[in-house]
């Protein structure tokens, strides 16, 4: 089983309703094929870089979760497929950035804050 985060970009004129239908289905697509969800985190409404399909905001969801590899495949066709879908990314983790991860959702310090600040 490898770690693997995907962001999807949902189309603004969900519901909360649907864009909560939207997510539960791609997460138990991820459970029936044999995956586990680590963390979930919706984003809500943000504004996009450039318009995508006329729309210049998009609902967003990050999901990080265990999977066989083969699953990925599956998932991006129906990720396609999906016409609530404006963009869709799956990047494998590395151990550093599951342990990156795991430190912020934990609130402990990363490192990088000081960067940022100064």
């Amino acid at each position: 089983m490898q770690n693997y985060e995907m962001m999807v970009i949902f189309t603004p004129v969900l519901s909360e309703e649907g864009f909560k239908t939207a997510q539960k289905k791609y997460v138990d697509f991820i459970k029936a094929n044999g995956g586990e969800i680590v963390h979930d985190n919706p984003w809500g409404l943000k504004s996009l870089a450039y318009p995508i399909q006329k729309k210049t905001t998009g609902l967003y969801w990050v999901l990080e979760y265990l999977a066989p590899s083969d699953i990925n495949e599956k998932l991006k066709i129906q990720l396609l497929r999906d016409e609530q879908v404006l963009r869709q990314m799956v990047v494998k983790l590395d151990k550093y950035a599951v342990e990156y991860n795991l430190k912020k959702r934990s609130g402990v310090s990363t490192g990088i804050e000081k960067a940022v600040e100064g």
